[in-house]
């Protein structure tokens, strides 16, 4: 090779603009290829319940007796979420007594009641509950911006639907955890909406954990269902820190569910690490459990 050959070689003008075009063109910024559908909450919600049932059908008897979440056995936990559903379905009835009531405290009756019952029984009520809900969503209009209040959220019902769906992936994989099985991953539609509802999230977190200093976080969850998100956290001023955050949109959720740390995820960070810890930390603090 002669020094000739080694001298570097000039790019033609505007070559860098016209290729950044191009690929915009084919992919907009923060937009998954291949494309995920789009489903609306109450189909993941539906989905979330079917595959939460399918799991629960599956158990064998002395498995519903398993330790599972905060002292209750599976039984237990499956009573907490047939409460939950009571409770969501007087919030659709417009009852102010459950917009402000403890998520556990107010389900810790039904979930104690079950306590000797059959299994069966139990698995039968909970379905129906979840059916209920179901019902009363397609009398409604879940698309409209009437907000929802129910265990200190206010949400518009699409949003609410996909934090039941949430709820309902976190529990089936803490029974999972309980009854020895392999975890569960919801398909890539269901994921999309909860990696942007928990994108979308984060400045409440943050508020709700006192990050005050600003931060302008781009979030990359990657795989199917996820994407990109530039969210902007604290108060300003002054001039919020940038802070980027890659890394995978399951264990992202998991995070949102305060089921992994921080430090269980394989994460790259680029700027400020001690904001990015602090946007980790409020993310984690998402969950009702």
């Amino acid at each position: 090779m002669t020094a000739a050959d080694q001298e570097p070689v000039a790019l033609p003008p505007g070559l860098r603009e016209r290729v950044m075009a191009a690929s915009l063109l084919a992919r907009g910024a923060g937009r998954p290829v291949p494309a995920v559908p789009e489903i609306s909450g109450a189909q993941a919600f539906g989905r979330a319940a079917d595959a939460f049932y399918g799991l629960l059908r599956a158990l064998d008897e002395p498995d519903w007796a398993r330790p599972a979440l905060r002292g209750l056995d599976v039984q237990g936990l499956v009573g907490h979420l047939t409460g939950v559903e009571a409770d969501v379905q007087r919030s659709l009835a417009g009852d102010p007594a459950v917009a402000d009531a403890d998520h556990v405290d107010s389900t810790q009756a039904e979930a104690a009641r079950q306590a000797g019952r059959s299994p069966a029984l139990t698995l039968r009520e909970w379905r129906r509950a979840a059916d209920r809900t179901l019902d009363l969503v397609r009398e409604a209009d879940p698309a409209g911006d009437a907000r929802v209040a129910v265990h200190g959220i206010r949400l518009p019902l699409d949003s609410l639907l996909v934090v039941r769906a949430f709820e309902l992936w976190v529990h089936e994989n803490d029974i999972r955890r309980a009854a020895g099985l392999p975890a569960s991953v919801p398909d890539a539609p269901v994921l999309r909406l909860m990696s942007d509802l928990a994108a979308r999230m984060l400045p409440y977190a943050a508020a709700r954990t006192g990050l005050r200093e600003p931060v302008d976080v781009r979030l990359v969850l990657t795989g199917p269902g996820g994407g990109t998100w530039d969210v902007l956290l604290g108060q300003s001023p002054p001039e919020p820190v940038p802070v980027a955050i890659v890394t995978d949109v399951v264990g992202f959720c998991r995070l949102a569910g305060n089921r992994v740390t921080p430090a269980e995820l394989d994460l790259h960070i680029t700027g400020d690490p001690g904001r990015a810890a602090g946007v980790l930390a409020a993310a984690s603090t998402l969950a009702l459990d």
